[in-house]
């Protein structure tokens, strides 16, 4: 493949709900411009971008793969992401680097939850996109239906520029509204039709839309439309070219990937409209400087400073460590050593390459705007900054959604605990979207996804991949154990057994606290003395990781030390301790001991209408509802709190309850009371698993 400069590179993102037709796309792109001699099928399991052996098996992408085509002197790199939003980490990962998006919409099944999640995304980042209309070729497709539906959802900004030319299985191209021809697929091909008289009435309304987006993205324009006067084909390529840029035109186009009709014309509309990395934030990148943390700009510039960003990892266990990387400045060729600022490390570029799904292309360099890729880094991870060493900078990582769902795994066979921590780094390499957690308190290992999908496809992997069969089981609640009231009591070890004996003795004042442990003494007189003191203080702090209640952690207890006695012979620290021991199980039963469960705060995300059912289900969880606050069109944010044990299934919950279209960010934030008739249950229940 040639090298291509950056005004003659496009990025862009393919985003859809899944089986809206993204990975067909791909294959018929491929076909279409000879790369394959013939389409693949994502049933058939052979398609470029779906190669896993996970993907093949479930029929749907589970990553984003580069596909890198050429097409009219230019070279688009394609990012087929996956649609099911457990696997959004990856979204999250192509976007970083892409220019714009083609989103694709399943024109029998409409807006989908999907489709919304995309346009937000695209939203979020005001990143310019295209809306192919997919699967025309369908039964009961009604697409006046559909464009009503894209613009009463998303608003006057979506413009279409086709209509269909025959309907279902007649669908055999469309007119094109832009630049008034019919087209229709042939033999693999795109040619020109007249357009059939009686399609008059159906372009009008729609040419003229389009003719006033194209007057509202220029002054000069705008007073040209008011005088009735006519654009020129340059003038409504160029007003809609920086319409789209801008965000506030989206074109609408149409066709079906499976039957190879619209692909050109969509090609043609990505080089039309879809920015080049120089049309991107100027062409500048912020990033700061590694040793001063001053803000710094890198010009996209070929022949600038070599600086890059790593979005994606693919662990091959026969290649090794495949990192995909963006060139923001500069060039990379094979053999260079590079600094990676996030890890302090300098780096060799043994051998570069383009990825085309699992297919290495040789690369000779890859230059400023383009995405290349180079195996068996040491240091790097998904979202490292690679540059040069004499001119340092680094860009802001990736940042990937929230874990909303843990689960606690242990591998199924004894003796493969170091094997299991081993296979999940490397599987947290490839996707950096779950968490990895070892609880201290409860001493289970936890993963955190987005979602039950995920979980499923890491444990398949990792039995498939890496030979480890793990079990499933849910989280324990790391609960806690304090006291309400005060208590002074005395704590005394004697032990006689012939020889030296053992002698301590204390008296000891219990208290709540607001810090965790606190330990003061009050002894007057000697009567306990001061070498054994910290003696009595570690007696006191190792009880603090089992209480009386049911063995949780102490936490909120102050202890101060007021009287007791000892033994000149007899008297240990041994036996101080012993004694400190005593006074506690004492004390935390004459004191009040209570149970305490982690609260948790939450953000949910979910669309107005789903607002009643959401806060009838927090209160069945003992939650509460702290407020609500709009967010994006349609949606509102509620702010809530609740017992941890009560929401963790929330993620499958939310989706459920919501069409898959709500979503939450958990954090932690305090300890409350658990009530008492819970509380008999959760301590009758975890003295029967001891």
């Amino acid at each position: 493949m040639n090298t291509y400069k950056f005004d003659k590179i496009r990025n862009v993102a393919l985003l859809g709900h899944g089986s809206s037709g993204k990975t067909t796309l791909v294959e018929s792109i491929l076909y279409v411009l000879g790369q394959t001699k013939r389409m693949g099928n994502v049933t058939d399991g052979n398609t470029v971008s779906d190669f896993d052996k996970e993907e093949i098996s479930r029929g749907f992408s589970l990553g984003t793969s580069v596909i890198p085509v050429e097409w009219n002197g230019s070279k688009y790199n394609l990012l087929d992401n996956p649609g099911y939003f457990d696997f959004v980490g990856d979204v999250f990962g192509a976007l970083r680097v892409a220019g714009g998006a083609v989103v694709l919409v399943d024109a029998s099944s409409g807006i989908e939850v999907g489709t919304e999640k995309a346009w937000t995304y695209c939203e979020k980042r005001n990143m310019p996109r295209i809306i192919f209309v997919n699967k025309m070729d369908k039964e009961n497709v009604n697409y006046v239906k559909v464009i009503r539906e894209l613009k009463d959802k998303f608003g006057k900004k979506v413009a279409p520029f086709a209509i269909p030319l025959g309907e279902s299985d007649d669908f055999k191209g469309f007119i094109n509204v832009v630049d008034m021809i019919g087209r229709e697929a042939k033999d693999n091909k795109c040619v020109d039709v007249p357009i059939p008289p009686e399609m008059d009435a159906k372009i009008k309304p729609v040419r003229d839309m389009l003719i006033e987006s194209v007057a509202e993205s220029d002054d000069e324009l705008m007073e040209k439309f008011f005088e009735g006067e006519e654009f020129t084909n340059e003038e409504i390529h160029n007003g809609l070219r920086k319409g789209v840029l801008a965000g506030d035109i989206v074109p609408v186009l149409i066709g079906s990937a499976e039957k190879q009709v619209g692909i050109h014309t969509l090609l043609n509309m990505i080089y039309d409209y879809m920015p080049t990395p120089k049309d991107m934030n100027d062409g500048e990148y912020e990033g700061t400087d590694p040793k001063t943390g001053e803000v710094k700009i890198q010009k996209v510039d070929e022949n600038g400073p070599f600086s890059a960003l790593i979005f994606k990892t693919i662990v091959d266990p026969f290649v090794g460590k495949i990192s995909l990387f963006k060139v923001y400045s500069g060039k990379v060729k094979k053999d260079k050593e590079v600094y990676n600022p996030n890890r302090d490390e300098t780096e060799k570029i043994s051998s570069i390459f383009l990825l085309r799904g699992k297919n290495q292309v040789e690369a000779s360099e890859i230059v400023a705007g383009d995405i290349g890729a180079t195996a068996k880094l040491q240091y790097a991870h998904t979202g490292d900054t690679l540059c040069d060493k004499n001119n340092q900078i680094q860009y802001p990582g990736i940042k990937f959604p929230p874990a909303a769902l843990f689960k606690a795994i242990e591998p199924k066979s004894q003796g493969d605990e170091e094997k299991i921590g081993s296979s999940l780094t490397k599987l947290n390499d490839e996707d950096p979207s779950f968490v990895i957690e070892r609880n201290k308190e409860t001493k289970q290992l936890l993963i955190g996804t987005q979602g039950i999908m995920q979980i499923d496809v890491l444990v398949n992997k990792l039995k498939k991949i890496y030979g480890v069969e793990v079990v499933l089981d849910e989280l324990k609640i790391a609960y806690r154990e304090t006291i309400k009231g005060t208590a002074t009591v005395q704590g005394k070890y004697k032990k006689q057994s012939g020889g030296a004996g053992q002698y301590g003795d204390v008296h000891i004042k219990f208290e709540p606290s607001t810090e965790s442990f606190i330990f003061e003494e009050k002894v007057f007189g000697g009567s306990v003395p001061r070498n054994y003191i910290p003696a009595v203080e570690k007696g006191l702090e190792d009880c603090l990781d089992k209480g009386v209640l049911a063995g949780f952690h102490v936490v909120n207890l102050k202890a101060t030390l007021l009287d007791g006695s000892y033994h000149p012979v007899d008297s240990s620290e041994m036996a101080f301790k012993m004694a400190a021991s005593m006074a506690f199980k004492k004390g935390m039963k004459e004191a009040h001991t209570v149970l305490l469960e982690p609260l948790m705060h939450l953000e949910i995300v979910i669309p107005d209408e789903f607002m009643g059912d959401i806060m009838g289900d927090m209160n069945k969880r003992r939650g509460r509802i702290l407020g609500m606050e709009p967010d994006e069109k349609g949606y509102q944010k509620v702010i809530a709190e609740a017992p941890q044990s009560e929401i963790l299934s929330y993620s499958t919950d939310l989706r459920s309850m919501t069409q898959a279209k709500g979503f939450f960010k958990m954090t932690f934030d305090r300890y409350e009371e658990v009530p008492m008739q819970l509380a008999i249950k959760i301590i009758a229940e975890t003295k029967e698993e001891d």
